[in-house]
């Protein structure tokens, strides 16, 4: 099937943004690996420091997702976009650069750690606010499922480059091509014509930042499905984080995998993704969203799980592979649906706020789940981290199905989009 068939490339913009995805998510792939593998080889990070690394990336997500909401409230959110892409670029090309004047330590990993996150905290959050400006609520399941086609497609492709470019180049030099690869997603996202109202000035100068902020806070505490999800998601995030602070110096370590190895197997990360992006609609059809979302979190489980009961019985690299295919092709389930359900429950005038409250609700759990599991992976064993992991995470999903509420979500609400 042609994916570019679907009427949603018949929007304006729309696949100028699918192309910016795609090349964002190749270089992210490079990155995904070129960074822990720096860490790993040339650094020689323990568990903990590995954890650390994980939590250096989430911690923004706590500091700046509520101001960034009230901001992203304030103005246009598709240069906030653009620029993120661009300073994404400039911190990775700053790894190379301390590594051939000899300056790399964990303290410069951790710093460029930091601003990768706090580049995803408010350009993500921009990203989401702009596809929906984009494409419409009504085709949001649809859109995030494209979306993550073009992510799966960047997760076959790029393990393969990464892994050619990490051995040809090295780990620190693998990044330049990730900042290249940014500079193309730039491009593209500088094509698109979004006509978006923005509060004039004279409508938000004399309000208080604070209730500003606390207007989002409120309106996510109202509504108890958004509160219900959040719950859900940021516990799946806790346990998640323990096993993926771990999972490169798991595989180098205890499963003999070296790079070129882990490389080859992220390309089932990719096949996973496919399967949740163009099974994901269907299944949400089928079952309901909410029902669609937990599946996410218990095929999570398996991955993680199955590596376990099975090491040893079947060839590392297979096993590493399939808890990795397990992983994104439950994670593209649950953030397909999660997404989808969250930004169709809020007004337009909320949404920059609702959405950074949301994302700072269930990313305040995984800082402490990554630095938990590196911690038992170095004092306990990095099995302990997995095993957390996987039962952590299904007895998230059994909870979340005892409960009526998500469970009895089938389709998309319809909400009054006038101002809160």
């Amino acid at each position: 099937m042609n994916i570019f068939q679907s009427p949603l490339f018949k929007i304006p913009g729309y696949k100028r943004m699918w192309f910016s995805i795609l090349f964002s998510n190749l270089g992210g792939q490079i990155t995904l690996l070129a960074l822990p593998l720096t860490a790993v080889f040339l650094l020689d990070a323990s568990p903990t420091q590995m954890g650390l690394l994980t939590a250096m990336e989430i911690a923004p997500f706590v500091l700046l997702s509520l101001p960034g909401g009230v901001l992203l409230d304030r103005m246009q959110k598709l240069p906030v976009y653009i620029a993120g892409e661009f300073v994404m670029g400039l911190s990775l090309l700053t790894i190379p650069l301390a590594w051939a004047l000899d300056l790399l330590t964990m303290g410069w990993m951790y710093a460029v750690c930091f601003a990768i996150g706090a580049v995803y905290t408010i350009a993500g959050s921009a990203s989401q606010l702009v596809l929906t400006q984009l494409v419409g609520r009504d085709k949001l399941v649809e859109a995030y499922s494209q979306n993550a086609i073009a992510g799966s497609m960047a997760e076959v492709m790029g393990p393969g480059l990464a892994g050619i470019l990490i051995k040809v180049l090295g780990a620190p030099l693998a990044l330049v091509m990730d900042a290249i690869l940014l500079i193309g997603s730039v491009v593209m996202l500088k094509g698109i014509r979004i006509h978006e109202q923005v509060p004039p000035r004279s409508t938000w100068k004399d309000r208080s930042f604070k209730a500003e902020l606390m207007k989002g806070l409120n309106f996510v505490r109202s509504h108890n499905m958004l509160i219900e999800m959040a719950v859900v998601v940021g516990a799946w995030q806790f346990f998640a984080q323990m096993a993926l602070s771990v999972q490169i110096i798991f595989a180098v370590k205890d499963l003999g995998l070296d790079e070129a190895l882990v490389a080859l197997s992220f390309v089932a990360m990719g096949l996973g993704s496919i399967l949740g992006g163009m099974a994901g609609p269907p299944i949400s059809k089928r079952i309901g969203l909410g029902p669609a979302l937990i599946l996410g979190i218990v095929i999570t489980s398996i991955g993680w799980l199955s590596l376990l009961l099975l090491e040893g019985h079947l060839p590392s690299i297979f096993l590493f592979a399939w808890m990795l295919l397990c992983f994104s092709w439950g994670a593209t389930l649950l953030f397909v649906n999660f997404l989808s359900l969250r930004q169709s429950y809020t007004p337009t005038d909320l949404l920059g706020r609702m959405t950074t409250t949301m994302r700072w609700l269930i990313t305040l759990p995984a800082g402490p789940g990554a630095i938990l599991g590196g911690w038992m992976a170095e004092h306990i064993g990095m099995r302990s981290s997995l095993l957390c992991a996987g039962l952590g995470t299904l007895m998230v999903a059994i909870v979340a199905y005892i409960r009526p509420q998500l469970r009895s979500i089938k389709k998309l609400p319809e909400i009054n989009q006038a101002k809160a």
